[in-house]
């Protein structure tokens, strides 16, 4: 397997380190790593990755890592894969996530995910961390403008803008990329670098309450992260850099909310190591 795709840069040391493009990982090797970096959930217990005995709902998934700091894990699916990949270079962040899914679970009168934990699972499987020096970049993202941010500020978003990827659902459909695939993101602000972002993230967690405050982002996009994407051309595709929803006038019915994201499942339905 190969790591080629500028997403995976931030991950470059761990994937060394872990052999990921030469041999199968094994839970023990992620433990090795996660012993040696010390790395915690939330409450301060040793995160260890276990593994996956049957089927877990993601409530069960959350809750046994918050109680136990167990991570159940198939070190045989690239999905899983991806999320100890995370959990190893951004401990705080995905230890944060998963304190957050726990206090809207306790705020849950039955099993349906609110508003909350959906916005929180989007970023766990598909979140992308976007900073930027240039205030207006980020309004272009949330505008869906991006022909005017991709094109014509092509120059600054090359040099005052970082994207980073940490949902690892969309880590895993980055080792075999395609144009359609699509981010959600956590904008962290002018005073965040790649260097210092993980706190920046962690504090933007406790201000997302809803999916809809999570721009998307079709992250073949980004400059230099798809060499076709260097023609003007490459940002015409509509059904790839759509447009931002039209808001109904004042007066009208509202539109319809959008439909819930998936419930993650960390058992099932993953790619398989090759």
């Amino acid at each position: 397997m190969t790591f080629h795709h500028p997403a995976f840069a931030p991950y470059g040391q761990l994937i060394d380190a872990l052999d990921l493009g030469e041999t199968r990982p094994t839970l023990e090797a992620f433990n090795t790593v996660a012993c040696a970096r010390n790395v915690t959930q939330a409450s301060g217990l040793p995160l260890r990755f276990v593994a996956a005995q049957g089927h877990l709902s993601a409530r069960d998934y959350e809750i046994r890592i918050l109680q136990t700091g167990e991570v159940p894990t198939r070190a045989d699916t690239w999905h899983d894969v991806m999320n100890a990949l995370v959990w190893l270079r951004f401990p705080t962040f995905k230890a944060a996530l998963n304190a957050a899914h726990g206090e809207a679970i306790g705020r849950e009168a039955d099993t349906l995910r609110g508003r909350r934990r959906d916005a929180l699972t989007m970023l766990d499987e598909s979140g992308v961390w976007v900073m930027s020096r240039d205030p207006a970049l980020p309004l272009l993202l949330a505008e869906h403008a991006w022909q005017a941010l991709f094109w014509d500020r092509r120059h600054a978003v090359e040099t005052t803008m970082q994207f980073v990827v940490v949902g690892h659902a969309l880590l895993e459909k980055l080792l075999t990329p395609y144009p359609a695939m699509t981010g959600k993101c956590l904008m962290l602000g002018a005073q965040a670098c790649e260097l210092d972002a993980e706190p920046h993230a962690v504090a933007g967690l406790a201000t997302v309450d809803s999916p809809h405050q999570l721009a998307a982002l079709p992250v073949q996009g980004v400059p230099g992260w798809d060499d076709a994407n260097a023609a003007a051309a490459y940002y015409a595709n509509a059904n790839i850099f759509r447009p931002a929803r039209v808001k109904p006038p004042a007066g009208a019915a509202p539109l319809p909310p959008p439909t819930p994201a998936p419930c993650p499942d960390h058992q099932t339905g993953e790619s398989p190591l090759t």
